[in-house]
């Protein structure tokens, strides 16, 4: 499978459970915290379920920020290695030769004049 393939399906995953993540929070702090009681005095770690979800926010911006950058630099590697030239030698060599038949490039220098300006 290639590389960039990989890549792809990495920050297709990340993007996903990056929403999921969004989702789940209340954007005036309440979120999942306040499904479980919504006080701030809660036991058993309840508390913490929106640092968690702010940590795990940009813990996935930033891994998907670093595979797209990571990404882009394998795809512009790989382009740059598929773009060289061969040796002009090799190319000379791989000329097919001219067609039977076809046209010289230049006219021959005894070209005979039509009858009519004779």
């Amino acid at each position: 499978m290639n590389l960039f393939i990989v890549f792809l399906i990495l920050i297709v995953v990340s993007a996903l459970l990056l929403i999921a993540v969004i989702m789940v929070q209340n954007p005036k702090g309440g979120g999942l915290d306040s499904t479980f009681g919504g006080s701030s005095a809660m036991i058993g770690g309840v508390k913490q379920t929106t640092d968690f979800l702010e940590k795990a926010t940009w813990t996935l911006f930033a891994i998907m920020i670093g595979l797209i950058l990571l990404s882009n630099t394998i795809v512009f590697k790989q382009s740059e290695q598929k773009e060289e030239l061969p040796l002009p030698e090799a190319v000379e060599q791989q000329t097919p030769p001219p067609a039977q038949g076809a046209l010289p490039l230049q006219p021959e220098e005894n070209n005979q004049k039509p009858a009519s300006e004779k």
